[in-house]
């Protein structure tokens, strides 16, 4: 059976439920079907298994790009070729999204370009393929959405839309020096998220060095003691991972 020899009917009747997808699958279905003399109910579970199936992915696609997240950083993509070595049994677990559920932190940290942010990401991905809420924005960028919120009177609204996801991933945390109201504003971030939901961050320095960067010092031991606690360590080491993402001919091919 082709496409073509689908009723007009029928493809009315799917358009009127919003199944009209359903056709790029069905006339192969309805040729399995019988070839394999499939029951009817169990045809149907087929279809509709697919529109569901669709429907998914496609929710997933949403959410990704909702989140800021790089369409090319999933964890199938990364390049196990790469020099770069770190726990692979912990990136395992970490992908389970079993910290989601507990409300547990992690820490990616490394030198610059071993792939810190492709794998904060590609968890992200994961987080958004089974329903969660992410948000992933650089920590400088945070920052200064904070700034202008205040300018326009809508601090509290910027503050909770930081709050609100399941997952926030904050990247490059700590790279620049921070003045008395962005330690606020990332005090604020850390504190309000303790245990009620997760953050990943990427740094290329670890917790210890964090504390040289805010401008108050008593706020600053607060906000990194309670997510240093609270954080699975993931720590990369090794050369460069950018270099694997260089455009070349044959890739674009």
């Amino acid at each position: 059976m082709t496409a073509d020899s689908i009723s007009n009917d029928l493809r009315a009747v799917l358009r009127r439920l919003k199944l009209s997808r359903l056709l790029d699958t069905l006339a192969e279905r309805l040729t399995l079907a019988r070839q394999q003399k499939m029951p009817h109910q169990d045809f149907l579970l087929l279809v509709l298994h697919d529109e569901a199936q669709r429907r998914d992915g496609q929710a997933a696609t949403l959410r990704a790009q909702k989140a800021a997240l790089d369409p090319k950083a999933e964890l199938e993509a990364w390049d196990a070729t790469a020099k770069v070595t770190f726990d692979h049994a912990l990136l395992n677990e970490l992908a389970s999204l079993r910290f989601l559920d507990t409300h547990h932190n992690v820490l990616i940290v490394g030198p610059v370009g071993v792939g810190k942010t492709f794998l904060a990401h590609a968890l992200g991905h994961v987080a958004c393929r089974r329903g969660h809420s992410v948000l992933a924005m650089p920590m400088d960028k945070v920052l200064r959405a904070m700034r202008h919120a205040r300018l326009t009177n809508s601090h509290e609204q910027e503050l909770r839309r930081f709050l609100a996801v399941d997952l926030l991933i904050l990247d490059d945390f700590c790279l620049d020096s921070m003045d008395a109201q962005e330690s606020r504003d990332a005090y604020d971030v850390l504190t309000e998220r303790h245990r009620s939901g997760s953050v990943i961050v990427t740094s290329n320095r670890g917790p210890d060095e964090w504390l040289a960067t805010f401008a108050d010092p008593v706020r600053a031991q607060s906000a990194i003691d309670r997510f240093a606690n609270n954080a699975f360590d993931l720590v990369i080491e090794g050369e460069s991972y950018r270099s694997r993402l260089k455009p070349t001919l044959a890739r674009t091919a």
